[in-house]
């Protein structure tokens, strides 16, 4: 069962889950937020029949199992058909969109690091899918040049 509010967040790094925390918290307070470390921790939540997420926030570097992996494992389950999945990266490189759009991404998105555009792309991001329906429709939101660190 799919449930509206909630949203999963694959990410290892400490820094990050925090920016994310405070910025979903922020523009969306409504958004339950369940955080996950690992590719494997997710992956064994979401073959629970349980609540489901309507979006996936998924790191791609990541120990152990990668965002790809995670990817993969999500899209070869057909009963998770109905998960979006948009892989939020630090990660600029080409071949690596290509390979998760490739896997079955919905979206990547390149994670800012000015702390405002980064709380801004996450909001869009979720207003976004939010108002579409589940299903692969690909877009890419990369952040103009000259960032500062999105954690200040």
């Amino acid at each position: 069962m799919r449930s509206d509010d909630l949203v999963y967040v694959v990410e290892d790094s400490d820094v990050d889950v925090e920016a994310i925390e405070r910025a979903i918290s922020r523009s969306h307070p409504d958004t339950r937020l369940e955080f996950f470390r690992s590719g494997s921790a997710v992956l064994t939540k979401l073959a629970d029949d349980g609540e489901r997420p309507w979006l996936t926030l998924l790191d791609l570097n990541m120990p152990g199992e990668s965002g790809l992996d995670v990817l993969n494992g999500i899209r070869a389950d057909r009963a998770l058909d109905g998960v979006t999945v948009v892989v939020f990266t630090s990660s600029e490189n080409q071949d690596e969109a290509d390979a998760c759009y490739a896997a079955g991404a919905d979206s990547y998105i390149y994670k800012p690091m000015n702390f405002a555009l980064f709380q801004s792309v996450l909001s869009q991001t979720l207003d976004y899918w939010r108002s579409r329906p589940a299903g692969n429709e690909a877009r890419i939101v990369v952040p103009p040049p000259g960032d500062s660190s999105a954690h200040t």
